[in-house]
């Protein structure tokens, strides 16, 4: 006969397997799930835009935002993290990419806003090369699952132009 120990390691060995097939299977699930997600933002003022004494513009916003990501959440998700950067090329850099404001969606509930925001974070450049400057308002997410690997997607929802004067 086999001994106690024997026993036991098998138990938890088979349990270890049994665990790694679902896990596995719960994660092949979220290959199908293809996510629709709508939103817009719409600059409502250029709050400031100004030079700090370092030399480098800084810009502040006032953003109008709606956004859907129902369709991100499935069974698996734990939660999703969403935000919005402003992203510009200079001559120095090909994309710069600054974030302006995020948020950690914890359900379903609350995937589904509109909101009047102030960006949490300023526009900082390091130099002078903002005025009169094209810039893309990108809306990144990052689903992260109970079990699996975490899925990264973006999408561009507006352009603004920054003004050519400091106010």
């Amino acid at each position: 006969m086999h001994s106690f120990g024997h026993r036991f390691n098998t138990l938890i060995m088979f349990s270890g397997f049994l665990l790694v097939l679902l896990w596995s299977l719960a994660s092949v699930t979220d290959i199908f799930n293809v996510p629709s997600v709508h939103g817009r933002a719409e600059v409502l003022k250029i709050n400031r835009f100004r030079k700090q004494l370092n030399g480098n513009d800084e810009v502040t916003l006032t953003l109008n935002m709606s956004m859907d990501l129902c369709s991100t959440f499935t069974w698996n998700t734990k939660q999703v993290f969403v935000f919005l950067a402003a992203e510009y090329e200079t001559p120095k850099n090909s994309l710069n990419q600054i974030s302006l404001w995020d948020h950690i969606i914890l359900n379903k509930d609350q995937a589904k806003f509109e909101t009047r925001i102030v960006c949490k974070y300023p526009l900082i450049d390091q130099g002078s090369n903002l005025r009169g400057k094209k810039i893309k308002l990108v809306l990144h997410w990052y689903v992260m699952p109970k079990t699996g690997r975490t899925i990264a997607d973006m999408m561009v929802m507006s352009d603004i132009c920054v003004p050519q004067t400091y106010t």
